[in-house]
């Protein structure tokens, strides 16, 4: 109990400073945010009307109280979930824009990362499995080859022969335009026939890591004594595989998974980008360049929540997965 005590103090701590941080940044910085709109409007050094200038900040919920007070009502605000309003997407609020865009980034990025994690981690067990045979050769190369290569770089080459040259898959988007999403059939097909293509590189580029991590894991573990005893025993390989070798090697790859399951909220910002999907990524590149610091912040805060959280599930599963952490931290 102790430790799961220790790190869920851990967990609030690093919260706190996250959200400190999150708030002190853009606060420092110089310039005023209501400034730079009206800059965009009206031209760069031309004259501001401070009665406009007032005007906006108070639309935009932009304080000139201290900075102590404004970081307590932020806390408030943080509490409920409120961050503001978009400037960008005025006069939507930031919690507004992130529901919208955070479904399209679980669907997309987390289904991708589930599945690469499974087919990598899989294809890592047989490869150690069968080391040093044709399989293990096949395997090895394939993903040592495309863990290689940058995704987003993986992500133009597929636009540009499979939907440019092709036309075998959409451009961009997540569904057809002018559709408006509905729970028919017709509109689901309509979404994973454009969230194929982006899933796809994901999963290839992504891959690779999973399945030589696993296969490192599978050969140092199965030079242990209890894999040789249990092999003398007669039991079956598959057996020996499975619950002597891979469930004590894939140990770290879960820690990873976990991690990689947290900052699925962050999306695949290039991946996005490229696609222009309408995930996370897409939103905070956008957010970046108009610079829209609420949205920035609020984006951050919630990757950096995820991440903690997953941090802390990683914890928690490993050690109900490994008896000796059980043993040794009961």
């Amino acid at each position: 109990m102790r430790y799961f005590a220790r790190r869920f103090t851990f967990l609030i701590g690093t919260l706190w400073v996250a959200i400190t941080l999150n708030f002190l940044i853009p606060r420092l910085m110089p310039g005023n945010p209501a400034s730079v709109m009206m800059a965009k409007f009206m031209g760069r050094g031309q004259p501001i009307n401070p009665a406009a200038l007032h005007a906006i900040e108070v639309m935009l919920g932009i304080s000139h109280a201290s900075l102590m007070s404004q970081y307590w009502q932020y806390l408030g605000q943080v509490v409920r979930f409120n961050f503001g309003l978009s400037y960008t997407q005025f006069p939507y609020s930031v919690r507004y824009v992130i529901g919208q865009a955070l479904p399209w980034t679980l669907g997309l990025v987390g289904l991708s990362t589930i599945l690469s994690f499974i087919i990598g981690t899989g294809l890592g067990i047989l490869a150690a499995w069968r080391r040093n045979k044709m399989t293990d050769t096949i395997v090895t190369s394939l993903s040592a080859f495309t863990n290689a290569f940058p995704y987003f770089w993986f992500a133009l080459v597929a636009v540009y022969f499979l939907s440019f040259i092709h036309n075998w898959f959409p451009l961009t988007g997540a569904y057809a335009i002018g559709t408006s999403p509905t729970f028919s059939i017709g509109f689901i097909l309509d979404v994973i026939h454009h969230g194929f293509l982006p899933a796809l590189t994901i999963v290839i580029s992504s891959m690779g890591g999973w399945l030589l991590g696993m296969r490192n894991n599978m050969i140092n573990t199965l030079g242990e004594d209890y894999v040789l005893l249990a092999t003398a025993k007669g039991l079956k390989n598959r057996w020996v595989a499975g619950m002597y070798v891979a469930r004590n090697a894939i140990l770290p790859n879960i820690t990873g998974f976990a991690m990689a399951l947290g900052f699925v909220v962050a999306g695949s910002l290039l991946t996005e980008v490229v696609f222009a999907y309408p995930g996370i990524g897409y939103a905070l590149y956008n957010a970046v360049i108009n610079e829209d610091y609420p949205l920035m912040q609020g984006i951050f805060l919630i990757i950096v929540l995820c991440v903690i959280v997953a941090n802390f599930a990683a914890d928690l599963l490993y050690v109900l997965v490994d008896p000796r952490v059980r043993r040794g931290r009961a």
